[in-house]
């Protein structure tokens, strides 16, 4: 299992992005592969993938950014279409790093980017691995009670550590004791940020317009999305339903799903190993 001392040496950078700054680290050579982070508080790019950098960079370019409003990026999204948003800066980045197309691997909110810029730009990616992404059946149900745990970390009171350990010790993994105190420690002080606190990246749409923005599965052109896509989704996902991922695969012609027993909203961290292999074999086109 890899740990935050097995990551390899990543070069770290900052571009400016039409006057916003993104934060970017990458390490690895050939084809470049970008993972997107999750969108929950303290959420950041290195940290959220730190069980997979090392392997996925043996075959891959790995690059890794802090998406805009989180980490080391400029915060502030425009939560009127946060997806859109999101997947604007990401082509941005692309554009400013000189790269045509690309891999996607993204998380939850992540997943949301990176099939927002494929449904936006399809030439621009190669293939994609989402992760129980945000945005599928949206409209279709309420919320589910881990992430109206996320929606309301904000809230209230304000974040506090306990209220961040309740969400990733009950509703993001499977199995508790996996999260060491160390991944809690570091996620609440980077929840603290006072611009994060100022202006969340992740907040309940205002507007049934901006809800229904956040709906893949009422954009027709999934059913048109040429792009290659491995959907990848933890059978005990508490945050976003697991009938979110045949939901999908329905959807797009060309997508797999594999559902990942006893796992939760985290299959990257939960079944590193499992991940590791699927993507590289998936991204290289092996069966």
């Amino acid at each position: 299992m890899t740990t935050q001392t097995d990551l390899p040496a990543m070069q770290e950078y900052t571009t400016d992005v039409g006057g916003r700054h993104i934060f970017v680290a990458e390490t690895g050579q050939d084809a470049p592969v970008l993972l997107l982070h999750g969108g929950g508080p303290g959420a950041s790019g290195v940290a959220n993938y730190t069980r997979n950098i090392a392997e996925l960079a043996k075959e891959y370019r790995v690059i890794v950014p802090d998406l805009p409003g989180y980490g080391r990026s400029t915060k502030g999204l425009d939560l009127s279409d946060p997806f859109g948003s999101l997947a604007a800066g990401i082509r941005g980045l692309l554009d400013r790093l000189g790269l045509e197309k690309v891999h996607f691997v993204g998380n939850s909110y992540g997943g949301a980017c990176a099939l927002r810029l494929a449904l936006d730009t399809p030439d621009r990616v190669e293939r994609m691995v989402l992760m129980g992404p945000g945005g599928i059946g949206t409209t279709r149900a309420l919320p589910t009670p881990g992430l109206n745990c996320l929606l309301d970390y904000y809230n209230g009171e304000g974040p506090t550590r306990a209220k961040l350990e309740k969400f990733i010790r009950h509703y993001l993994v499977f199995n508790a004791a996996d999260v060491p105190d160390s991944v809690i420690d570091a996620r609440y002080r980077d929840s603290i940020d006072p611009e994060v606190v100022a202006d969340p990246p992740l907040r309940r749409p205002k507007s049934l317009g901006a809800l229904w923005k956040m709906d893949f599965t009422r954009d027709k052109r999934l059913a048109r999305l040429p792009v290659p896509t491995l959907v990848l989704w933890g059978s005990a996902d508490k945050v976003n339903r697991p009938g979110g991922g045949r939901m999908l695969a329905d959807r797009l012609p060309n997508g797999d799903l594999y559902m990942v027993a006893n796992t939760g909203h985290w299959v990257q961290f939960e079944r590193a190993e499992l991940f590791n292999r699927l993507c590289a074999d998936f991204l290289a086109g092996r069966r």
